[in-house]
């Protein structure tokens, strides 16, 4: 069962106030990200916001330099981050979700069950990955400019045909590919915010009742949160600095698909040998003089 303490962190009197200050500038920060993460209209609603980011988005290319450093796909952020979205979020939501599970329950299955939710959703990403790839190359060709001599017709090459070329070969060839395409880039991170924002609502509903909150806890929820906050500006830099309409529409609708498919929909099913059930199921349990033990994460599901 569920050992109840204080939120807060305790701060032992022998302490230095450096340490004192710091601890409690963690705790009001965590308080605050999860009371706003964990809130009944963020929870029901941030995939709308997600969805008007993706669909109002390209409007700030209006605005934006095509000077700025976010101009450049060979930017810090777009070379370390965006190309490693998703190992970035398993490494922290994955940390978070097992230290909260082992925590609460010391149940090595459990905090594997709930661990699982990622190790599903991101089977969903590389099979739909596979499958853009496969369509992509199924629907495109690919075309070598030829940019020197008398084929250059109003300072435009002309663009031969080169059969047999997949998409990969030819643009590393330096040559262009034309097709329908979905940009994997908004898919990975518009389906990381919605995992990181349903995997961290927990944590809210947690420290309300009183749940042990050691430092190590608050500061990987507090990377969590970090984490989202850059994956929601990398977002609007794609659509601002590079916008590509559809592509870039589809691959955020193909996001937010997936997220519905799996925690609107398969892991509402329950926890059973093929579904982990949803975040928090089975760990934020209290107490009632009437019933009880009473899971409160039906509250935090409605």
């Amino acid at each position: 069962p569920l050992n109840y303490r204080g939120s807060a962190l305790k701060l032992g009197a022998g302490r230095r106030p450096e340490s004192m200050f710091l601890n409690t500038i963690l705790v009001v920060l965590t308080d605050l990200a999860a009371r706003f993460l964990g809130h009944k209209v963020i929870r029901q609603h941030f995939h709308l916001l997600l969805s008007g980011v993706v669909m109002f988005g390209p409007v700030l290319s209006f605005w934006v330099s095509q000077h700025s450093i976010f101009a450049k796909r060979s930017h810090f952020l777009y070379r370390v981050f965006l190309r490693s979205g998703w190992g970035w979020t398993c490494i922290f939501v994955g940390s978070f979700v097992f230290l909260l599970s082992f925590s609460i329950r010391r149940s090595l299955s459990l905090s594997i069950r709930h661990l699982s939710r990622l190790g599903l959703a991101g089977g969903l990403w590389l099979a739909f990955c596979k499958l853009l790839d496969v369509l992509e190359n199924a629907t495109g060709s690919c075309y070598e400019p030829l940019s020197a001599g008398p084929e250059v017709v109003n300072g435009q090459p002309l663009l031969v045909l080169r059969e047999g070329e997949s998409k990969s070969v030819c643009v590393k060839a330096g040559m262009l590919w034309r097709g329908y395409e979905v940009s994997e880039d908004v898919f990975l991170l518009c389906l990381c915010c919605l995992l990181l924002a349903e995997e961290t609502a927990v944590f809210g509903p947690y420290l309300s009742l009183g749940g042990i909150s050691g430092a190590p806890l608050r500061i990987l929820f507090l990377f969590c949160v970090l984490l989202l906050g850059l994956w929601i500006f990398l977002l609007l830099c794609l659509l601002a600095y590079f916008p590509q309409f559809p592509t870039q529409l589809l691959g955020g609708a193909l996001g937010c698909l997936s997220w519905r498919g799996l925690y609107q929909g398969w892991y509402r099913l329950g926890p059973s040998w093929y579904c982990p059930g949803r975040p928090g199921l089975g760990l934020l349990n209290t107490k009632t003089p009437s019933n009880g033990v009473e899971d409160a994460q039906a509250n935090h599901s409605s």
